[in-house]
């Protein structure tokens, strides 16, 4: 009995550290509390992300990352939106419509799903920062209206690769 109770023992351990790794140093499993990224994450949905995912490659356009706000401390919660201007970039948000460096950002209808309205910038994106915006763009707290506008990329945590409750999908 008392093999067995050290073998269930040691395998609970095993399994316990092996979470601990994967959660702190692989992935973020996170809900979204909000409906500021919606229609592409709606609000408690639940969201796979990969740390690594920024370990051979910088962040791109239009990547759903998660992120610390730049404008609480940095043990606050998390924030999820998608990198809309990049490092040397000037980002204009004119009736609604966003423009890097004077030219129309073409954004892809699956993930913009309303017309949004607004005058914002222009913000001139500093090297290594990101102007992120939600995809609710009506209904989203965001590069547009923070006192810091940009996210360093010292702390985007990971992108978002996955949403898994209520239905799983890959999130472009």
């Amino acid at each position: 009995m008392t093999t067995l109770f050290t073998h269930v023992f040691n395998m609970s351990i095993t399994a316990a550290v092996i979470a601990f790794f994967v959660n702190n140093f692989v992935i973020v499993n996170a809900m979204v509390p909000t409906g500021s990224m919606e229609t592409t994450i709606m609000t408690n949905d639940r969201l796979m992300a990969f740390r690594w995912s920024y370990l051979f490659n910088s962040p791109s356009r239009f990547d759903v990352v998660v992120f610390h706000n730049p404008n609480r401390p940095p043990d606050h919660d998390l924030y999820i939106k998608r990198i809309i201007g990049m490092p040397g970039e000037t980002v204009l948000v004119a009736n609604g419509r966003v423009y890097i460096d004077g030219e129309f950002l073409e954004e892809d209808a699956t993930f913009i799903k309303e017309d949004f309205f607004g005058n914002h910038g222009p913000f001139l994106v500093g090297e290594n920062e990101f102007f992120v915006m939600g995809d609710h763009r009506n209904g989203s707290s965001d590069s547009r209206f923070w006192e810091n506008p940009f996210v360093p990329e010292d702390l985007i945590v990971d992108r978002a690769v996955f949403k898994y409750f209520r239905g799983f999908e890959m999130l472009r």
